[in-house]
């Protein structure tokens, strides 16, 4: 569902800027030019606003009083401003407001997207704070929340460690220097034995003087650091910074996992997966079966119906797949061959549900424009088999082929055609 976003503008070209940016990350706006229009939308104290950008200074409000007003009804708020010197910034940030944007260039609604973008990002992202001081963490939890992180404590490092291991979400770590039984040092050592620098971030803190206390964090593993007393301003750069890494990398990680087509994963990332969960079934005697899956005369539906309907082919199967395997692994080798990896039963119920996909594609008719295209697959299985993947996946595309040859739609065990 899209989230609500009250903006408080007078200048129309730049409230349709913000409008056409928060629409293209899905939001709904609303927006008022006055502070009169906004005490209006606000009566009664029922609103369903996620978030609000206000404009310093309105017609009927020239000195900030909007931000007040939007604060006052529990909606988080980035300010945007025309003029910026110290004692407009001290006004703006004795407001506990998500950030405040000097109106100078066309980076501060770029910067402006970045903000309304994590907001609605965040909420799916730990942070962990670690401090002995509770009135330290306090003020970071604070900053963090106005933000939307889950936001987690400790006050040192080894109950920071037992957090770290109960709540899966955490992207970020950010750490003081000075704390008992377990320092921050101590602790961005132990993180980074488990978490490597694309899984988590670590943030380094201090409030001592010495200067090389930046560098020994960083050395350590952290990939940041601050020293305290920090502004808000670059504490927000340096977190949205962090986050914004972890989630680039993310991203190029899917790409390279990822077939482009069907969002399933691709043979890099099968033969990685496979080999590891092949192994775990050897040595827990888990039984399992590999399968090659093939799209039986691919080539006529591309001749019949276009490529464009092939392509829509390869994407209706992909979703049979998850629908049939779950939590299975399964993948696009490439064109028009897959492969899946099931295991938890006995070899004839893992037969069954290959054979179950098998005849649900049989059947199915796939919607194209104005026709339905019917098609079949093909399988080749080896079960329990402790072969290296590779040889198992030729032993299995052997058995693919043997079903081709014999008249396609039917599954094909390794070992059983040579015994028919």
């Amino acid at each position: 569902m899209s989230k609500q976003l009250l903006v408080v503008e007078d200048s129309r070209p730049i409230a349709r800027v913000i409008k056409q940016i928060a629409e293209s990350l899905n939001y709904q706006v609303t927006v008022a030019t006055s502070l009169a229009e906004v005490e209006t939308l606000l009566q009664g104290g029922k609103n369903n606003f996620f978030a609000a950008t206000v404009d310093y200074a309105l017609p009927d409000a020239n000195d900030g009083e909007a931000i007040q007003c939007v604060l006052s009804h529990g909606i988080p708020s980035i300010v945007l401003t025309g003029k910026m010197d110290d004692l407009t910034r001290q006004k703006i940030l004795s407001h506990p407001v998500i950030d405040y944007i000097p109106k100078e260039n066309s980076q501060a609604f770029l910067y402006l997207k970045r903000i309304l973008h994590w907001q609605l990002s965040n909420q799916g992202n730990g942070v962990l704070v670690v401090d002995d001081s509770l009135s330290a963490r306090n003020h970071i939890v604070e900053l963090l929340k106005r933000r939307n992180f889950n936001v987690y404590v400790a006050e040192n490092g080894q109950l920071a460690l037992e957090v770290l291991q109960q709540h899966d979400d955490i992207k970020m770590v950010i750490t003081d220097l000075e704390m008992p039984v377990l320092d921050g040092i101590g602790l961005t050592n132990e993180i980074r034995k488990k978490y490597h620098r694309d899984q988590l971030a670590i943030i380094g803190i201090s409030g001592a003087e010495n200067g090389i206390h930046s560098a020994r964090f960083i050395k350590n593993g952290a990939d940041d650091f601050l020293r305290k007393p920090f502004c808000p301003e670059e504490f927000y750069c340096r977190i949205t910074q962090n986050i914004e890494n972890l989630s680039n990398i993310a991203q190029i990680q899917k790409a390279a996992n990822t077939d482009y087509l069907t969002d399933l994963p691709n043979r890099r990332f099968f033969i990685r997966d496979a080999q590891h969960r092949i192994s775990e079934y050897i040595k827990t005697g888990t039984p399992y079966a590999l399968a090659i899956l093939d799209i039986d005369y691919f080539k006529k539906v591309n001749d019949n119906y276009g490529h464009d309907a092939g392509d829509h082919i390869l994407k209706a199967f992909s979703l049979y797949l998850r629908k049939h395997f779950g939590k299975g692994l399964f993948a696009r080798l490439g064109g028009e061959e897959f492969a899946v990896v099931i295991a938890g039963l006995d070899e004839d119920q893992l037969y069954n549900r290959l054979d179950d996909f098998r005849r649900s594609i049989s059947v199915a008719q796939i919607a194209f424009e104005q026709q339905q295209i019917n098609f079949s697959v093909s399988l080749g299985v080896i079960f329990n088999s402790q072969e290296a993947l590779e040889k198992q996946m030729n032993l299995a595309d052997s058995a693919l082929y043997y079903a081709k040859e014999n008249g396609r739609n039917q599954i094909s065990i390794y070992g059983a055609e040579e015994e028919s």
